[in-house]
């Protein structure tokens, strides 16, 4: 395996283990080295019973970074993007993905913006826009079911069939990027899992639902499963090991009432690195 940089960009949540509390440990633990520029600093993640939480948006220093980069001659092998502070944010990180990444690099965009039907607080149509023109510059995108239909103008449900499915996919297609990675697809009441559009060949992975609601699982998933590509995987194999991951992730909080703000991704780390190894 070559050892490769990335760059991530998104939100700093000092408390909530999702965004860069998730992708640095986790892209670190699938042997890569990983930088970060961070798109907004919270008091804490915005969901759940935090009220009142602090954002500070930290648009205005990525264009100097970026400067910064250029003139030291630094590059990076794939760029993985998530939660982004603004709209204006997308197009900077246009600017890095344009300017700052090696022949070949990966590029993989996380419209991380919304759930259950709902944007999150703080972004608009405006914002949903900006990630439509920046999976346009993608090569895998991982949205889920709501910001798939933010992204493609088709109405919300709740209740899924294949045919529903593979309109979002015809949808996210067209927005110019060529694979996709369709995150929280349930068919039925009691599975949940990914599909994955892969150089126009659909396939999907399933696992048993499990009945509680954990903030920042989306992150584990999109750190997981770039760090599984990025080693060589497949995409239909690195959904595979990121879904098992996360699964597990969840399985060890599942005895915390009290940890109702994230999942105990640390405690399954040492499952998806030996996981890693075993397929390299």
């Amino acid at each position: 395996m070559s050892y490769k940089r990335i760059l991530t960009v998104q939100d700093i949540s000092c408390l909530g283990q999702c965004s860069l509390t998730v992708a640095l440990p986790v892209l670190s633990a699938c042997g890569h080295e990983t930088c970060i520029i961070p798109s907004a600093v919270l008091s804490t993640h915005t969901g759940g019973s935090f009220k009142g939480y602090t954002f500070r948006d930290l648009g205005e220093d990525i264009p100097a970074i970026r400067t910064h980069w250029q003139r030291q001659g630094v590059r990076f092998d794939a760029i993985y993007t998530g939660y982004l502070g603004s709209t204006s944010q997308a197009a900077y990180v246009a600017e890095i993905m344009d300017s700052l990444l090696r022949p070949g690099a990966k590029i993989i965009v996380d419209p991380a913006m919304a759930d259950n039907g709902r944007l999150y607080a703080g972004f608009d149509a405006e914002y949903a826009a900006a990630m439509g023109r920046l999976c346009k510059k993608a090569d895998v995108i991982l949205p889920n079911i709501t910001e798939a239909c933010l992204l493609t103008g088709l109405d919300y449900r709740e209740n899924c069939d294949e045919k529903y499915i593979d309109a979002l996919l015809s949808g996210l297609l067209a927005l110019g990027c060529p694979n996709v990675v369709l995150t929280g697809v349930s068919f039925s009441p009691d599975y949940t899992g990914v599909v994955v559009c892969e150089g126009g060949k659909k396939s999907d992975y399933r696992h048993p639902r499990i009945p509680r609601m954990f903030h920042g699982t989306g992150d584990v998933y999109a750190a997981s499963f770039t760090g599984g590509w990025l080693r060589g995987m497949s995409l239909t194999e690195a959904a595979r090991i990121a879904a098992d991951f996360t699964v597990r992730s969840i399985e060890n909080t599942l005895d915390d009432p009290e940890h109702w703000y994230g999942v105990k991704f640390e405690t399954a780390l040492p499952w998806l690195i030996s996981s890693l190894q075993r397929k390299n």
